[in-house]
């Protein structure tokens, strides 16, 4: 139920306002005095206050001020006979959301304010409420494993988190996980309550990057009507996690440098300096010491960014892990799906630990989902795997030659991946969904353009 709590020594202006304002689901409580008006707040905790700013006790500022502190959640609205723009002024900056004047000519302006200011705090509460969801969500106890590396990992996370590094670079193969680290990082630490913006630099053209991460001025170029802050600019006081920075261009890298250096930018078509106070995580599946070699990737980048390198295992290094993560995913899988699959079969779970993962935790992920779907019966069966887990593989194509024993581990990959391409008959965004990658990660190992 909503709560509308006035405080106003005036019967009149109480009457006509608990008359106006009363609705079904919404409370009226009345104060006629600011010390009474806060006792009643601190019983209640209203939605709205609407206060006068001439009180026979206190001074209606005064009573503001004091709701701030003691009902920060609650919308506060200023009501007065003697409307001064100083006084409207000194309401907002103190925290009033609206300033109105008696006598109220028109009803319906009152109603409306009231209306907005119920509908700002129901979105204020709701996004307080996803943002303690989220962050429970990503705390360290949520990175599922019982093996030495994960465990040496949430250790990790929880020291970095607390300790404001400025940059953080993430490595590990598509899948694993690094997303998650990256948020773990952020909410497991001061910065938690702030904003975590990421970034996408696989998805970005060059053309957009400097405009996208620092905003634009109005009429900096022919489409911008107005100006535009940039992501870098709105992770303010927060984090900017940068996903896939491997694929990031070079004029990007040489753009993103100096900002990292200065901590500070130049808006397009701006002319000044803007400063920052951002946390800066950086993730890649590629190897950027390889990219360097290649001139594909700034060496003085690189090293900015690899103050403190987190390196998160493959799933086949890990594979105490693999039961757990069954389990965790399993569970998750049941409610989403409102089914009741109990688990594995010995055969099913023997064939989970020996099967190499190519597309790590996300393709287990995946492959959970697609059998708790399908699944019709109490426990996981081997005839219910796809092709890549039969006990008898499917001989690889003819242009691939058997795998011999001594393969590399990039061969044995390769080998796989062609063997799950054949086996759901050369669609590749079947495959890459079976494998757990994206379809652009698998033509990288494919060796496509």
């Amino acid at each position: 139920m909503e709560t509308v709590l006035i405080i106003d020594d005036e019967t009149n202006i109480r009457t006509l306002l608990t008359r106006v304002l009363t609705q079904e689901r919404r409370e009226i409580r009345c104060a006629v005095s600011g010390s009474e008006g806060l006792r009643i707040a601190a019983d209640i905790s209203p939605d709205v206050v609407l206060v006068d700013l001439r009180l026979p006790d206190l001074d209606g500022m005064a009573v503001l001020k004091a709701l701030r502190n003691q009902q920060p959640d609650a919308a506060v609205l200023m009501i007065t006979a003697f409307g001064r723009v100083e006084s409207a002024v000194e309401a907002m900056r103190n925290g009033a959301i609206d300033y109105l004047e008696k006598p109220f000519a028109h009803l319906d302006k009152l109603r409306l304010a009231v209306e907005r200011a119920l509908n700002e705090v129901k979105a204020r509460r709701e996004i307080a409420r996803l943002h303690e969801l989220q962050e429970g969500e990503y705390r360290t106890d949520h990175i599922i494993g019982e093996s030495d590396s994960t465990k040496h990992l949430r250790q990790l996370i929880r020291r970095l988190a607390q300790s404001e590094a400025p940059t953080t670079l993430i490595l590990g193969e598509s899948g694993t996980g690094k997303e998650l680290v990256a948020k773990g990082l952020h909410y497991e630490g001061p910065r938690g309550t702030g904003p975590l913006t990421e970034v996408n630099c696989a998805a970005i053209t060059e053309t957009l990057f400097e405009s996208e991460l620092f905003g634009h001025e109005k009429g900096a170029f022919t489409d911008a009507r107005t100006t535009k802050k940039g992501l870098i600019e709105v992770a303010d006081g927060g984090t900017l996690f940068l996903d896939e920075v491997g694929d990031m261009s070079l004029g990007s890298q040489a753009k993103l440098l100096r900002c990292l250096e200065e901590r500070e930018f130049k808006r397009v078509g701006g002319t000044r300096d803007i400063k920052v106070d951002v946390r800066v995580i950086a993730a890649t599946n590629r190897s950027l010491e390889a990219l360097i070699k290649e001139g594909k990737f700034r060496e003085d980048l690189f090293y900015r960014l690899n103050v403190i390198p987190i390196s998160i295992p493959p799933l086949r290094e890990r594979k105490e892990d693999i039961l757990p993560l069954v389990r965790h995913f399993l569970s998750a899988s049941n409610r989403a799906f409102h089914k009741a699959i109990k688990g594995l079969v010995p055969e099913t779970e023997s064939l989970f630990l020996s099967y190499p993962w190519p597309g790590n935790v996300r393709e287990l992920k995946n492959l959970i989902e697609r059998l708790v779907i399908l699944g019709t019966s109490e426990y996981i069966e081997p005839e219910q795997l796809p092709p890549p887990f039969a006990v008898a593989p499917p001989a690889p194509p003819p242009c691939e030659p058997a795998a011999p024993t001594d393969m590399t581990l990039a061969e044995a990959e390769r080998v796989h991946v062609l063997r799950t391409l054949n086996g759901v008959g050369g669609n590749k965004s079947q495959a890459a969904k079976l494998l757990g990658i994206t379809r652009h990660t698998l033509k990288r190992k494919l060796g496509e353009p």
